[in-house]
């Protein structure tokens, strides 16, 4: 009885022992008082090309709600496309001394000096979707030349034998490095197979309406065109509606990309596009969520590090897409969390 009364006592003292180093252990958890103190309060202003389209909307959401929950500060400038309001906005910005900058560069060289002041002001800056020709502390979005390389395989499904091998462009703009990295991803599928070849490659500005005017044009010139690759959906929109004038649809194929919002996925299910490369701006923004984070609790002096975050993307088709697939511009409105 000794014994056993032994054993019991050493057995309630080690589940004491254990119970109490636990309690220790889970009361010094130093991880959220960490956290709290780098982020609360921070402040975060994006500025994107333009605030009225889906993926500056998106951005905004996704980011604005994460770092509303962790205590910062979340703003945004809309230059409204115009690279001389984007400069006087973001130097108006870094005056102001905010933590980071988030930046969708609508050009390689517009902003590269004032990303430059921002970093030696402190500031650490996020550069996204568009690349500059200055590597600040981030860029995140797409390997556009990848991208381009997957549009031009998938055109390449489309304009096989007994087709005229015939593919147009629809460039976005000539110093926008998604436009220029994109064509070049493009060109380096086409130029590998001797079946097909480029035989037009206009610019739309990012604008649908010269999209369709450019289009309308281009099928005149080619009209046993087997498919067109436009450099954004936004601006597909327009192409989609010269195609369709010109009593086209489903002979000349449509390849595009964007950022995933649910009107891609009404395209594709309509045939108004044929194929569709997706940025994903949720899982895009998750990426930027975590920079920012990692960023404030880091103590690195900006300018320090020099991260790039690239978007995995595959070419989505009517056959691959599912109920949740897209996301939704007008959830995101209704979502008050």
């Amino acid at each position: 009885m000794k014994i056993l009364t032994k054993h019991l006592t050493k057995i309630v003292a080690a589940s004491m022992m254990l119970v109490s180093s636990l309690t220790v252990f889970a009361q010094e958890d130093p991880g959220p008082e960490i956290s709290r103190q780098a982020l609360e309060g921070k402040r975060v202003v994006l500025m994107p090309m333009a605030m009225g389209f889906d993926l500056a909307q998106g951005w905004a959401h996704y980011i604005g709600r994460e770092v509303s929950y962790w205590g910062g500060i979340f703003e945004t400038r809309d230059p409204n496309w115009s690279v001389e309001a984007g400069s006087q906005a973001l130097t108006d910005v870094i005056a102001s001394k905010p933590d980071v900058i988030i930046v969708h560069n609508p050009d390689l060289r517009s902003y590269v000096k004032l990303f430059k002041r921002a970093q030696e002001a402190g500031i650490y800056v996020i550069q996204i979707d568009n690349r500059s020709a200055f590597n600040t502390d981030a860029f995140i979005g797409s390997n556009w030349e990848k991208l381009g390389e997957l549009e031009a395989t998938a055109a390449l499904r489309f304009c096989g034998e007994g087709t005229s091998g015939k593919i147009g462009l629809i460039q976005g703009e000539q110093v926008n490095a998604s436009s220029i990295d994109q064509y070049n991803g493009i060109m380096n599928i086409i130029d590998a197979n001797d079946s097909v070849e480029v035989v037009s490659k206009p610019y739309s500005g990012w604008d649908a309406t010269k999209a369709q005017e450019v289009t309308t044009t281009m099928l005149q010139q080619h009209p046993d065109l087997c498919a067109i690759i436009d450099f954004w959906d936004g601006t597909a929109t327009g192409t989609a509606a010269a195609i369709r004038a010109a009593g086209k649809t489903g002979q000349v194929r449509l390849i595009t990309t964007g950022g995933g919002e649910e009107v891609a996925c009404k395209m594709l299910n309509e045939g108004t596009i044929d194929a569709i490369v997706s940025t994903e701006i949720p899982k895009q923004s998750q990426a930027i969520n975590a920079t920012i984070k990692t960023l404030l609790q880091s103590g690195m002096p900006a300018g320090t590090m020099q991260l790039f975050l690239y978007t995995h993307e595959v070419v989505t088709t009517k056959d691959d897409i599912y109920p949740g697939f897209c996301w939704s511009l007008e959830k995101n409105a209704a979502d008050i969390r």
